[in-house]
């Protein structure tokens, strides 16, 4: 699980959200794009979360703060 400030997980949480609904569409039917599993999805969208997360200065004080 990812755990960060409130702005990334709020950022990764609405990438998810829309990644979701696009899925949701394409599995109605309703509209068509390209053959992507959801997997490569889900891996594309946890990579952008963590190099988000890695150079985000809050992300960074609360993983300190962690482990002291």
């Amino acid at each position: 699980m990812m755990y960060g400030c409130q702005k990334c997980t709020s950022v990764c949480g609405w990438l998810f959200l829309i990644v979701g609904v696009l899925f949701l569409l394409r599995d109605f039917g309703m509209w068509t794009f390209w053959n992507i599993n959801w997997w490569t999805i889900v891996f594309l969208l946890w990579g952008i979360g963590s190099i988000a997360m890695s150079n985000c200065k809050a992300c960074q004080a609360m993983r300190e703060g962690k482990r002291k």
